[in-house]
């Protein structure tokens, strides 16, 4: 409960504040938290861990549209900077990334321990990552880097 204490402290702060731009971030993570809340079939509490997942989820969402936005060009620019401080925001609460040399290193390690040796088994190798390294790296890294490990 800490995280959403401290997402709710964030807000008052940024109203008292007058920060637009910080108050509309954190209402919007405050919805997607509410939502999961009330999502059917949800029993549990909402702890840090599905803060951070919420956190994350909507800091995917945000990359995309940015992507997007650039497309368009000098018309996105406006949105595109709002969004990119939505993700700047996000990340400041997200644990921080392995770099590619230590997602390889990974990669390697699990695939030796694994015994993987065919691509058709690549999905079972980014899931067995994806449990104890959730929010470090990115599932299609994984596979993109076990692909070419084994293909060399």
């Amino acid at each position: 409960m800490a995280l959403e204490q401290e997402l709710t402290n964030r807000l008052t702060q940024a109203i008292k504040g007058k920060d637009g731009r910080t108050a509309d971030v954190v209402r919007m993570l405050k919805t997607r938290l509410q939502e999961r809340r009330t999502a059917k079939g949800f029993s549990g509490r909402i702890d840090d861990a599905l803060v951070l997942d919420v956190i994350g989820a909507y800091r995917k969402q945000l990359q995309k549209a940015i992507a997007e936005y650039e497309k368009v060009g000098s018309r996105g620019a406006v949105h595109t900077a709002q969004l990119r401080f939505e993700q700047e925001f996000c990340e400041g609460y997200l644990p921080k990334g392995l770099d590619e040399t230590a997602v390889r290193a990974l990669v390697k390690e699990r695939l030796a321990s694994l015994g993987i040796a065919d691509a058709k088994q690549v999905g079972r190798l980014v899931g067995d990552i994806m449990k104890t390294h959730k929010g470090q790296v990115e599932a299609g890294d994984i596979k993109r880097i076990a692909e070419e490990l084994l293909k060399g």
